[in-house]
């Protein structure tokens, strides 16, 4: 049994902003020698998401204009007042709710070394309170060898 935790930062540039990181799960799986198990991405913050969605520029727009719907800037949200632990006010309510309604991890099985994933199927790192650095975790668990084939 194998099973490997990496961790990778991205710099954010935008206050809100989806950032495909597929191809930098896909090399951890690759490197983790498992052939057959599961890989979990999970981001260590609470004002972002991981979610699972097709990468189109598009669909991309549609989504962060959804979620502005959702959760709008000019809201009376409880969260926007002064924090006396953190010594200043907070100002991103809609972060948290954001982040509540696209999730923080994702979970996908790994068959023949690879992850089994629909053709439109990407994982996106989604920034909802940047421009930041943020912390990205992906944990494989799996064995070597053989096992289940994909269909």
């Amino acid at each position: 049994m194998i099973i490997k935790t990496t961790w990778f930062t991205v710099l954010t540039t935008e206050y809100n902003q989806f950032l495909p990181i597929t191809d930098r799960i896909e090399r951890a799986v690759a490197e983790s020698g498992v052939q057959n198990g599961i890989v979990t991405v999970i981001s260590k913050h609470t004002t972002t998401g991981i979610t699972v969605n097709e990468s189109l520029e598009c669909l991309e727009n549609d989504m962060e204009q959804f979620l502005t719907r959702l959760v709008p800037e000019d809201w009376p949200y409880t969260h926007a007042r002064m924090l006396k632990d953190y010594g200043s006010t907070a100002g991103n309510p809609t972060g948290h709710l954001k982040s509540l309604l696209t999730g923080n991890h994702c979970h996908f099985v790994i068959s023949e070394g690879k992850i089994v994933r629909g053709s439109a199927q990407d994982i996106y790192f989604c920034e909802f309170d940047g421009p930041a650095q943020r912390t990205i975790c992906i944990q494989v668990f799996g064995e070597e060898g053989n096992g289940c084939k994909q269909k």
